[in-house]
């Protein structure tokens, strides 16, 4: 068990900003970002025995979090709840820069679940084999997907 324990701590460590990076995509409050955060954890420690490596580990652990941060946000969508706001602005809108990611954020946040995680691994660089792969679509519609959310973001 012990051995376990260290190899899934190794690979969080490697695939921390990956994991973080698609629960930032869900939710821009920080409170909510380190529940998702955690519950993915969990997740891939439920699901850690049944990893095979068919897949790369990569691609397993973007699956795993894909799917977890969709599910918990339809949810979310569900009930309708309202974070509570503590007078703290984490982020410093006076910045150009942050300006600018915060515009995407919110036009990205205005897509469908699906769609997002789609964008998500495109901003990650990653082939569109390797999209298709991870969120289990056909190489020929992530292409197509991807010039539809193109426009919808162009468009806001």
């Amino acid at each position: 068990m012990e051995q376990k324990e260290t190899d899934f701590s190794r690979i969080i460590r490697e695939q921390k900003s990956t994991i973080y990076t698609v629960c930032y995509m869900f939710s821009k409050d920080k409170q909510e970002v380190d529940d998702l955060f955690q519950e993915v954890l969990v997740r891939l420690w439920q699901g850690y025995d049944s990893f095979q490596g068919k897949s790369d580990l990569r691609t397993w652990v973007y699956k795993v979090s894909l799917n977890t941060c969709i599910s918990i946000d339809r949810k979310k969508k569900r009930r309708k709840t309202q974070p509570i706001v503590e007078g703290i602005d984490l982020f410093d809108k006076n910045d150009a820069d942050n300006r600018q990611t915060d515009l995407l954020h919110q036009r990205i946040q205005k897509l469908q679940a699906f769609d997002r995680a789609i964008v998500l691994l495109w901003l990650e660089n990653m082939s569109y084999d390797e999209i298709a792969q991870i969120v289990g679509i056909s190489v020929k519609n992530v292409s197509v997907r991807l010039y539809r959310i193109k426009e919808q973001l162009k468009n806001g």
